[in-house]
Formats: structure tokens, sequence, C-alpha cells
């Protein structure tokens, strides 16, 4: 099952959070489970850093809210010795976490420091993006992170239903391109060539969080951006280089894409007008956003459209 969603404003800010909830919840049939936004604020001088110290059901308990307390003082000096100046850090839940720091340094040694704090993950990293992900549906996850308010051009979401791993923050999506910044990804459906690519990309040196396909296609397509490659490029040769049943949506911080395999199998409606673009796996969720009757399509098999802020 699960669903997928986009929207990007070619215009200027709106509420991106607002949108976005209304569109996933909409497909809260298609994944209760989880719900993740990956959404772009306007670029900032401060990198802003977006992680956990433990997974929801773990972070009750014993001893824990002094644990947690005690890593994040540990993560915050961790930040200090790498030459990053914290500028604030706040925490929604307890458990997880935003900073925002000035920072000019490579990003692969600052999110692999911070992983080494016990019960940290490393969910964003960014000068626009951030990601937000957590258990339950989409109305529930918007209002345990203010998301009601968040104000900016494009962003894309997902709902889970778990069906092949646990219900918890590291099976939830999107997915950054650790350690690229302002990439992420949401994908509906299965790269059958997933294990060959990995020890691809790990054999480069990158390393990855999950065992979820979708972080295989942002990093990929991430590589080929720090290389010079535009993204619809990427993305066109993404669907020569994966096997298997996918459609999927990417976002940089400035631009949003998608892209259908051959067989086009897996649904996408795409609404576009001069202003908005906004894509979902059901047309029910883009009728929550653009609330008249309107024309929407289904993008071809081997599609690949790229908007640009």
């Amino acid at each position: 099952m699960c669903g997928i969603a986009g929207v990007i404003h070619r215009d200027g800010t709106a509420n991106i959070g607002a949108e976005l909830t209304e569109m996933l919840q909409a497909m809260k049939h298609r994944g209760p489970d989880s719900t993740g936004y990956a959404v772009y604020g306007p670029d900032d001088d401060l990198v802003v850093i977006r992680f956990v110290l433990a997974e929801p059901s773990n972070s009750t308990g014993f001893g824990m809210e002094e644990r947690l307390a005690r890593n994040r003082l540990e993560v915050e000096a961790r930040l200090a010795k790498i030459g990053a100046e914290v500028a604030t850090v706040t925490s929604e839940t307890g458990y997880a976490f935003r900073a925002k720091v000035r920072y000019s340094g490579e990003l692969k040694p600052l999110a692999d420091y911070l992983e080494d704090v016990p019960g940290c993950e490393v969910l964003s990293v960014g000068n626009s993006l951030e990601i937000i992900k957590d258990l339950g549906d989409a109305a529930t996850v918007s209002e345990q992170y203010g998301l009601g308010s968040f104000h900016g051009t494009h962003g894309i979401g997902h709902v889970r239903m778990a069906t092949e791993s646990q219900v918890d923050l590291a099976s939830a999506h999107p997915y950054w391109a650790y350690p690229f910044a302002d990439v992420a990804v949401v994908h509906n459906g299965q790269l059958t060539n997933y294990h060959q690519w990995r020890r691809r990309l790990e054999q480069s040196g990158h390393r990855f969080q999950s065992e979820c396909d979708s972080e295989i296609i942002a990093v990929y397509l991430a590589e080929q951006l720090t290389a010079g490659v535009s993204l619809e490029t990427a993305m066109k040769e993404s669907l020569d280089d994966f096997d298997g049943v996918f459609t999927y949506v990417c976002v940089t911080s400035n631009q949003l894409g998608i892209a259908k395999d051959e067989m086009a199998a897996k649904p996408l409606v795409l609404f576009e007008s001069d202003d908005l673009v906004a894509v979902a796996t059901e047309e029910v969720s883009i009728r929550t956003l653009v609330k008249r009757e309107v024309e929407t399509r289904d993008p071809y098999e081997r599609e690949v459209l790229v908007w640009q802020v």
C-alpha cells in the first residue's frame, strides 16, 4: 500500500505543513503506521539538523528522561567540538530534536560524529530541508510537531503501512540522501536490484540508515547532482539503472521531480497550474488542496518531470 504526495509552489511560500497534512491524511487508509514529511523553508545561512535520540517506544521508563537529557548535552558538545556554532536546540517530543547551527564544514563527519552518541540518528541536514517523521497518521504527527504553521516553497510526504519491517522511525519515510544537503526522496514500489546498488554505493563510501530502497534512490541521485548532473538527467538515468516496479518523488532545495518506471504500475496523479504543482498516489489527496473541479492526469511510463521554485 503506502501513499506518497508532493507539492511545489512556484510563486512564493505557502503553508506547506498544513497542505501536506491534508493530502496525507486523505490517504490514511494507505498507511496508518507512520507519517513523514520533507519540507523546505526559505534558505538560511544557518544549517538545520533534525535528529532523534530514541525510538518513541524506548523514550520513557526508568532513568530514560535523564539519559535523553545527557545525550542531548553530548550532541551539543560534539557540535561545538567539530566547529558548529549552536544557535538553538529545541524539541517537540523529548526524543526528537531540531538544531540550528552555523557550520561551513563537510556534512559527513558532522553527521557521523553525532551518530556516535548512543541512540542518535540524524534525519536530515540542510539549509532549507527538514525531515519530520513519527508513528501515527498525518494529523497526529502534524499536531505533535506543529507542522500546521510551517511555511515554505515545497515538500513531500509519505504514509506507511508496515508490511515487511517494524513500525519504527528507522523504517519511516522520507529519507535524506546522507550526507548530501537538502536532498530527499519518497517512493512507492520496490527496487529488485536494491542489494546490487547498495553494495556499489557502499563501496563508494556511503553508509545507510535503513534497509529501505527509497534511501538508495536518494543517495544515487544526490551523488549525481554533486558531480554536476542535472536532476532531470539523473532521474532519467535512474530508470535504466534501477530494476523493479516503482514511482518516486525527489526534492532538492529548489526542485521537485517525479519518475515512473517503464511499467508505470504504481499509481501517481498529477495536477499542474501556473503557480502550483501537486502529485499524489490518489486524486482524493490532490482534491484536498485544490478545492474545485480540476483536471489531473497520470504520468506515462518512463516519464520524468521536474519543476523548479
